[in-house]
């Protein structure tokens, strides 16, 4: 049953192992998939991408066990790396689809209220990225110029 009114489930669901090992059945070892993620990276996959394709494709269950290290800080070691974290990227292009979906629906309100959630979410996010130095201290979003940040 829900909480009443911030509509949290409470904490079932499934975890993680607190132990990370690797296991015995593990089918690669940790350079075949440093090299897989490189790979991937240089295709322009994001991070997120990456470990997607990782488990589904090649039954690699968790990097971090197998290498030591996660797949953004392989990426980062061989500077593939892109120049906007990749929830940033997510965001902005949310924004883009929004924004387009306004052009053709001007009375959708609801889509309104979603690209204003979706702003806020970003400033917010933009905000921390500058406090921690992971973006200029200039920085700031253009919404004019949205899909200048995709290429």
């Amino acid at each position: 049953m829900a909480r009443i009114y911030s509509k949290a489930r409470g904490k079932s669901g499934s975890k993680k192992p607190a132990v990370k090992h690797v296991p015995s059945w593990a089918p690669y070892k940790d350079k075949e998939v440093e090299k897989l993620i490189i790979k991937y990276a240089k295709l322009g996959k994001t991070t997120s991408e990456v470990g997607l394709i990782l488990r589904d494709s090649y039954g690699i269950h968790s990097v971090k066990a197998l290498t030591g290290k996660s797949i953004s800080e392989i990426v980062k070691s061989h500077e593939l790396s892109k120049k906007l974290p990749e929830d940033i990227m997510s965001l902005i292009k949310r924004m883009i689809d929004i924004k387009q979906h306004m052009e053709k629906n001007k009375q959708d309100m609801t889509a309104k209220r979603g690209l204003q959630l979706t702003e806020s979410k970003l400033r917010r996010l933009a905000t921390y990225y500058r406090r921690v130095g992971k973006l200029p201290a200039d920085w700031q979003l253009e919404t004019e110029r949205l899909k200048m940040y995709l290429e």
